[in-house]
C-alpha cells in the first residue's frame, strides 16, 4: 500500500479521535494528583486502536478534516491542538472559547490561565505555570496541582470527580489543561467559576482566580422511555438528550436492587448505524424507596445527529458484592461470594517477623482464561485484600471505604505459585506506610473483595424513539 492509499484508508476509519488521543496523552502525562485513592484496578481499553492511531500521528499524517478545522481556528486553537483536543479546536474555530489573561504569582511561582470552554457537560481550563515549580518536590517534568473549585475543600469537591489533567513542557515552564464534568443538575449559560490552587509540587500558596464560563443554551430532546429487566431487578429510563455545539449529554434514571451495582450505557446506535459513545457519569440524584435504589445520571455523549429518529442502547452492569471477612484466629478457612459464585480457599497464614504471608487459591474462576485476563487478576490481587484491626471494622465509612490510619493494611505483594490451580501467596508489610498498631493475628480481620475479579455483565439492548429536537 502506498502513502496515498494509506491516507485514504485511514481517513475512512471511524475512530473516536478525541477520546483515544486523550487516553494516550493522559496515560503518558498523567498528573500525580489526578487520582484520589490508592486502589488501582485495571480496566480493559482500546489499546489496539490507540496504538494504530499513535502510529498514524507519529508518521506525520493528520486527516484533511482536522487540517481544515485548524486552518479556520483562531490562534487559541493551537493550545487545543497541542493537547489533542479536537472539540477544543472545533470550538475555537467557532469563537466559542473564552480567552483568559489572568496571572497570579505566589512564592516565586506564576500561574496564568489562558482559556476556558463549556460544551455539553464538560468544562475545560487551560493555563501555564512557569519553571518556578521545579523548585518543588516533584520529579523533573512532573507538575501536580492541589486545586479546588467553587470554594469547595479537599477531595469532596464534586468538580474533581472524573477530572482529567494534562501537562506539556514548553519554554520556561509548562502548559496544562484541566477537564471537569459539570457537577450540577441545572445548567447555567453564563457563570463565574472560582478556582483556588493550594499548592503546586508541594509549594504552598493560594493562587486564586475567577473564571468566566459561558455556553449557549443546549437544545433538548425529551424521550422519557423505560426498559425493565425483571430477572435482574433493574430498570433504565432514558429521560432526555441535551446537545451543545460539539457534544451531547444523556440523562437517564436507573432502579436497582443492589446499592453499589453500577449500571452504565456503553454505546448507542441510531437507525442509520451511526455509533455514539459515552464518557464519565455524573450522579445528579440518589434515593432509596421500598428497598430499591434510584439514581439520576448524566453522561457525556457523542453529538447526536440532527436527523436521528431512534437509538438502540447497549447497557451493562458492573456487579458489586460486599467484602467477605474472616478473623485471623485460624490458619485455614474458606470465603465465598454467593452472588458472584467465587471463592477464596486460604491454606495457611504465617507471620514471619515484619511480614505476614497468606497462602491461598481462588475458586470459581472461568476456565481457559486469556493471558490478558490473567494479568488483570494477578494485578488486582494486590488490592483485593485488607487487613483491619477488628475494633475498627465497624468504623469504616461505607461511602468512602478505607480503614482508619494505623488500623489497616490495604496493599500486598503477590506471588504466583501455580496459574493452573489459581494458587498464590500474598505478603503484607506489617511496618509499611499502612500498618496496624500492636498487630496481633487473633485481633485482625482479613477482608476480601471478590468484585475485583468479575467483568461487567452485558444487558440486553433496547431501542427508544427520538422525537424531533425541541429548539
Amino acid at each position: 500500500m502506498d502513502n496515498n492509499e494509506f491516507k485514504s484508508t485511514v481517513e475512512e476509519i471511524p475512530v473516536p479521535k478525541e477520546k483515544v488521543l486523550n487516553a494516550i496523552s493522559n496515560g503518558i502525562n498523567r498528573d500525580g494528583k489526578s487520582g484520589h485513592g490508592k486502589k488501582k484496578k485495571i480496566l480493559a481499553g482500546a489499546a489496539s486502536a490507540a496504538a494504530v492511531l499513535g502510529i498514524t500521528i507519529a508518521s506525520g499524517f493528520v486527516s484533511p478534516a482536522m487540517n481544515n478545522v485548524l486552518a479556520n481556528a483562531p490562534l487559541i486553537g493551537g493550545i487545543y491542538q497541542e493537547f489533542n483536543d479536537q472539540r477544543g479546536v472545533e470550538l475555537a474555530s467557532q469563537n466559542a472559547v473564552t480567552e483568559l489573561d489572568q496571572a497570579v504569582t505566589k512564592n516565586g511561582v506564576t500561574v496564568k490561565l489562558t482559556s476556558a470552554y463549556f460544551d455539553g457537560s464538560v468544562v475545560s481550563i487551560t493555563g501555564f505555570v512557569d519553571d518556578g515549580v521545579e523548585k518543588g518536590r516533584n520529579e523533573e517534568g512532573e507538575v501536580s496541582f492541589d486545586v479546588n473549585f467553587e470554594n469547595n475543600k479537599g477531595d469532596n469537591d464534586p468538580w474533581l470527580n472524573g477530572q482529567s489533567r494534562d501537562i506539556r513542557k514548553v519554554d520556561n515552564g509548562y502548559n496544562f489543561q484541566w477537564k471537569m464534568d459539570y457537577p450540577h443538575q441545572a445548567f447555567k449559560e453564563d457563570f463565574s467559576l472560582p478556582v483556588t490552587i493550594h499548592n503546586i509540587n508541594g509549594i504552598q500558596g493560594e493562587w486564586k482566580f475567577d473564571i468566566p464560563v459561558r455556553q449557549e443554551l443546549n437544545s433538548a430532546v425529551a424521550i422519557d422511555q423505560a426498559h425493565e429487566y425483571p430477572d435482574k431487578g433493574n430498570i433504565i429510563r432514558i429521560k432526555e438528550i441535551l446537545t451543545a455545539k460539539e457534544s451531547s449529554s444523556l440523562v437517564y434514571e436507573t432502579t436497582q436492587k443492589y446499592k453499589f451495582d453500577n449500571i452504565r450505557i456503553s454505546k448507542a446506535v441510531d437507525e442509520k448505524g451511526n455509533e455514539y459513545r459515552f464518557g464519565n457519569q455524573t450522579i445528579l440524584e440518589e434515593s432509596e424507596l421500598e428497598g430499591d435504589y434510584h439514581s439520576t445520571v448524566r453522561t457525556e455523549m457523542t453529538k447526536l445527529k440532527a436527523d436521528a429518529t431512534s437509538l438502540t442502547f447497549y447497557p451493562q452492569v458492573n456487579i458489586a458484592a460486599p467484602r467477605e471477612e474472616q478473623l485471623l484466629d485460624k490458619k485455614t478457612f474458606t470465603l465465598k461470594s454467593e452472588r458472584l459464585n467465587l471463592g477464596l480457599q486460604v491454606n495457611d497464614v504465617i507471620q514471619q517477623g515484619d511480614q505476614l504471608v497468606v497462602d491461598y487459591q481462588l475458586t470459581g474462576l472461568p476456565k481457559n482464561i486469556s493471558e490478558h485476563k490473567q494479568e488483570v487478576i494477578d494485578h488486582n490481587l494486590g488490592y483485593a485484600f485488607w487487613l483491619v484491626d477488628k475494633e475498627y471494622v465497624s468504623k469504616i465509612d461505607p461511602d468512602n471505604p478505607y480503614p482508619p490510619k494505623n488500623h489497616g493494611i490495604t496493599l500486598n505483594k503477590v506471588k504466583v505459585i501455580d496459574k493452573a490451580t489459581a494458587h498464590y501467596q500474598s505478603t503484607f508489610d506489617l511496618n509499611g506506610e499502612d500498618n496496624i498498631q500492636d498487630f496481633n493475628l487473633e485481633d485482625t480481620v482479613l477482608m476480601f473483595e471478590f468484585s475485583s475479579f468479575v467483568s461487567s455483565e452485558e444487558l440486553k439492548p433496547f431501542t427508544v424513539e427520538v422525537p424531533e429536537v425541541d429548539e
